[in-house]
C-alpha cells in the first residue's frame, strides 16, 4: 500500500484493491456519483461493473444506512455480489456525525466475501486519503502555476504592444519586478524541457529575470532580463544540453518588441554555432533613421486604422486592431496563439485593417510598409536621426512624405520618398553589407517570390529543399531569422528598395 501510494496514488491503490478483491473498487460522493474508479480509462467516463446492477442507488442507501445507524462501514449484498462501503477520513475527525458527507471507497467483490478482505479495506483508508489529499493539492498548485503563467503572458503581451504602464500595473502582484532597460533572451529548449529550462534560468541569474512560456512556440522560453546582471545566456547553453539562446541589444523596457526581434534573429544564429549562444549585433531599427519626414508618413499611413471607431461595442476597435496587425507581422499565422483568438477572427480583422489602410496584406511590399510604420509610431521622436538641412534632404520639398491616408499607392509612392534619405541608405547598406552575388540573387528571388519556398525554388530552378539550405546559409550570413517569424524579411525588403530608390534617382 505505501509503495502504491507514492508510485500510483488513487488510482493504482483502487486497481491494486479490484485485483485484491476480485471485482471493482471506486470512490463515490454520497449522493452516488462516481469520482473515479478502478477500471476508468486516464479521460474516459466513470463506470460501475456491467453486472452489477445500480451501483449509485446501493451507495446512496448504503449512506443513509451508515448515517442512521451510526455505523463505521455497511455491506450490503446482491444476489452474486457483496458491496462495501467505508467512509474516507477527512480533514475533519471520522467520527463526526456528518460522515456521511465524506467520500467513500466503495468495493464490488463476489459472494462469499473473501477472508481478510474487509481488514484490508479499513487498512487502505487513510493511504488512500492521503492521496487523494495530495492530489488536490497538486491540481491547485498547477491551478495556480496555470494562472501565473497566464499572468506573466499577459504581461508579456502588453509589452509587446506598447502599453507600458498597464503592464507595470500588472506586474505588480508578481515578482520579479519589471526591469528597465533590459535585454530580452529567447531560450530553444531540448524537447519537452522547457519547465526545468524554466528552473535553471531563475537560478542562473538569481531569480532577477521576468520568465515568460511563449505562447506561439511551444519550446521557446523568452527573459526579460536586467541590462548588467549576469551572463544567463552563456550560464544556461552550458548547463542545459542542446539549449539554444539569441541575447538582444539592451532596449529600454517601452522596445521590449524590438528586443524580442533582437534575440529572436540572435536564436537563429545560435543554432549553428558550437557556444550555441549569440547576442545581437549592433544594428539600427530603420524606425531610428527615417526622420521627421519618416514620422509623418507613418501618422498619415495609420490614420485611419488609430481613428477607426467600430459600428458595434462587441467589434474590435483601433488599439485591438493595432495589436492584431503588430503580432501577425511578428508571428504570422501563429498570430492565434498569440492573441488567442481563432483563425477565422484573425482573417476578418486582416481583412478590415487592410480595408482601413488601402493594403493589400498578401503582398510583401504592403507589409513591409505597414511594419515600418507600426515601428516608428512605437519608437519615441527624441531618439530618431534628426532630419537633415534643406540643401540635404531629398524627399524633394514633399514634406508630408507623400503619402495619401488609406490609399496604397500614395502611401508607397511615399514610402520611396522616406527610402531616399540619406540616413535611411547608410542603414540600407549596412543591411545588404554581408550579401552578394549568387546569395544576394536568392535573397532577391525569394523577396520576389513574397516570401515563399515553392515558387523562390522554381525560379531558380533548383529544389524546394535547396532553396531552404539556401536560405538556411543567409541566416548564418546576415544574422537574422528569415525561414520562422519574426523575420528579417521587411528590414530586407525596405533596405533593397531604398538601393533601388538611390539608383533610380542617379539615373534620372
Amino acid at each position: 500500500m505505501q509503495r502504491l501510494a507514492r508510485n500510483g496514488g488513487t488510482a493504482g491503490l483502487l486497481r491494486w484493491l479490484a485485483g485484491r478483491a476480485d471485482g471493482w473498487a471506486g470512490i463515490a460522493r454520497s449522493d452516488g456519483t462516481l469520482l473515479s474508479a478502478s477500471g476508468a480509462a486516464p479521460s474516459g467516463p466513470l463506470t460501475a461493473p456491467a453486472d452489477v446492477p445500480d451501483v449509485p442507488r446501493l451507495i446512496a442507501e448504503g449512506v443513509r444506512a451508515l448515517t442512521e445507524r451510526g455505523a463505521l462501514a455497511y455491506s450490503h449484498d446482491t444476489g452474486a455480489h457483496t458491496v462495501l462501503l467505508f467512509p474516507l477520513p477527512g480533514p475533519h475527525d471520522p467520527h463526526a456525525e456528518d460522515r456521511g458527507a465524506a467520500p467513500l471507497l466503495a468495493v464490488v467483490t463476489p459472494r462469499p466475501v473473501a477472508a481478510g478482505l474487509a481488514t484490508l479495506l479499513a487498512d487502505v483508508l487513510m493511504p488512500l486519503s492521503l492521496c487523494r489529499e495530495a492530489e488536490a493539492v497538486e491540481r491547485k498548485r498547477r491551478r495556480v502555476d496555470l494562472a501565473e503563467s497566464r499572468g506573466r503572458e499577459a504581461v508579456l503581451h502588453l509589452l509587446m504592444t506598447g502599453q507600458l504602464s498597464i503592464a507595470q500595473q500588472v506586474a505588480g502582484a508578481l515578482r520579479p519586478r519589471l526591469p528597465d532597460p533590459v535585454r530580452v533572451c529567447v531560450v530553444e529548449c531540448p524537447g519537452d524541457s522547457r519547465d526545468e529550462v524554466a528552473r535553471v534560468c531563475a537560478e542562473a541569474d538569481g531569480g532577477r529575470s521576468w520568465i515568460v512560456r511563449c505562447p506561439v512556440y511551444a519550446r521557446h522560453l523568452i527573459l526579460v532580463s536586467p541590462d548588467g546582471g549576469t551572463a544567463t545566456d552563456e550560464a544556461v547553453a552550458a548547463l542545459v544540453d542542446r539549449c539554444v539562446v539569441g541575447v538582444s541589444e539592451r532596449v529600454p523596457l517601452a522596445d521590449t518588441a524590438t528586443g524580442y526581434r533582437q534575440a529572436f534573429h540572435a536564436l537563429a544564429v545560435a543554432r549553428e554555432v558550437p557556444g550555441r549562444h549569440v547576442r545581437f549585433g549592433a544594428a539600427p531599427e530603420p524606425a531610428l533613421v527615417v526622420g521627421t519626414a519618416g514620422r509623418r508618413w507613418a501618422e498619415a499611413l495609420l490614420t485611419p486604422l488609430l481613428t477607426y471607431v467600430p459600428r458595434r461595442a462587441q467589434d474590435p476597435g483601433s488599439q485591438e486592431l493595432t495589436a492584431t496587425a503588430a503580432s501577425w507581422l511578428a508571428f504570422s499565422s501563429h498570430a492565434t496563439d498569440h492573441l488567442k483568438v481563432h483563425r477565422n477572427t484573425l482573417a476578418a480583422r486582416l481583412r478590415l485593417i487592410g480595408e482601413l489602410l488601402g493594403l493589400d496584406l498578401h503582398r510583401l511590399a504592403d507589409q513591409a510598409a505597414l511594419d515600418l510604420a507600426l515601428r516608428i509610431r512605437a519608437t519615441p521622436a527624441p531618439v530618431c536621426t534628426p532630419d537633415p538641412g534643406p540643401a540635404d534632404d531629398h524627399t524633394g520639398g514633399q514634406r508630408d512624405g507623400g503619402a495619401a491616408p488609406g490609399h496604397a499607392n500614395g502611401a508607397a509612392h511615399g514610402l520611396d520618398e522616406v527610402l531616399r534619405r540619406p540616413a535611411v541608405q547608410e542603414w540600407a547598406l549596412r543591411q545588404l553589407a554581408p550579401v552578394a552575388g549568387a546569395a544576394e540573387e536568392t535573397l532577391r528571388t525569394w523577396l520576389r517570390c513574397e516570401g515563399r519556398l515553392g515558387p523562390t525554388a522554381a525560379e531558380l530552378g533548383i529544389s524546394v529543399p535547396g532553396a531552404r539550405k539556401r536560405l538556411t546559409r543567409l541566416e548564418a550570413v546576415l544574422q537574422r531569422s528569415l525561414l520562422r517569424p519574426p523575420s528579417a524579411r521587411y528590414d530586407l525588403w525596405l533596405a533593397l528598395r531604398a538601393r533601388e530608390t538611390a539608383a533610380e534617382e542617379a539615373t534620372s
